[in-house]
């Protein structure tokens, strides 16, 4: 922890790899980081779709950008504490929780924007439930990538900063789906508890607990136990959710007649 927090130890980690852009290996390693954080970011890519859709035409694509930016921000911010966060105790509960309340939330119909400053609320909203679920999503993958980019912070930086327009992309495409077949939604809900379950069975406290008393076996039948009953309870909390607000709407409407 100490060494996280030395000036010189994050200057001299912010000016690694620069000079070495001109070698095969700098690029063969720059690939090979781009590849991971495609093959990882599938379920980064349902969160933007589900976080933009409710937004009007012309502000999705800035929703998208903006939040795969940012996103992408924290996760090269992140990359050079991460192996330390991992052991913090509990801290894998907490984003599992805060996690299950995105998942939630995103089953819950927006109120329509009636004006200008509703609409950019409305973006920026999407952009932090893009960057706070991401980082809570990233915390395993980007030990992949960190580990690929062995200490050198110009793969790390390049190698992101180029994934973010297939991110996009992959988040454009899945958004179109959304609004042809609605009921994905449900299903990219699902995708998201299943991954609050495993997040949180996988927390120090509780991994150190259960995995010596269940082996490495029974310890991985738990979290996919674990990551199956997160799918049930968004599902079951986001639907409840749902069905309220959309009472409530018809209830006003009545209320307004």
């Amino acid at each position: 922890m100490g060494q996280m927090m030395d000036p010189a130890s994050w200057g001299h980690m912010l000016m690694s790899g620069w000079s070495e852009m001109g070698t095969t290996v700098f690029w063969v390693a720059l690939l090979k980081i781009m590849w991971i954080n495609i093959l990882l970011s599938g379920d980064n890519a349902v969160v933007i779709a589900m976080a933009c859709r409710g937004l009007p035409p012309r502000q999705r694509m800035w929703g998208m950008v903006l939040g795969a930016g940012v996103a992408v921000v924290l996760r090269i911010v992140f990359t050079g504490v991460v192996a330390s966060l991992m052991l913090l105790p509990f801290l894998k509960i907490v984003g599992g929780l805060a996690l299950f309340y995105i998942a939630a939330k995103l089953l819950v119909p927006e109120d329509p924007d009636d004006g200008e400053s509703e609409v950019t609320e409305h973006l920026w909203r999407a952009v932090k439930i893009v960057a706070i679920a991401d980082i809570i999503m990233s915390l395993d993958n980007v030990i992949a990538i960190a580990a690929a980019a062995g200490g050198n912070f110009a793969l790390l930086v390049i190698g992101l900063a180029v994934s973010i327009p297939l991110i996009v992309a992959g988040a454009a495409v899945i958004m179109q789906l959304l609004d042809k077949w609605p009921i994905l939604v449900w299903a990219g809900a699902a995708l998201l508890g299943w991954i609050v379950g495993e997040v949180i069975a996988t927390d120090p406290v509780i991994e150190g607990y259960l995995s010596p008393k269940m082996g490495a076996d029974g310890f991985h039948y738990f979290v996919m136990f674990s990551a199956l009953l997160g799918t049930i309870l968004v599902l079951a909390v986001g639907g409840s959710w749902r069905r309220k607000k959309l009472n409530g709407r018809v209830e006003n409407a009545q209320a307004a007649e």
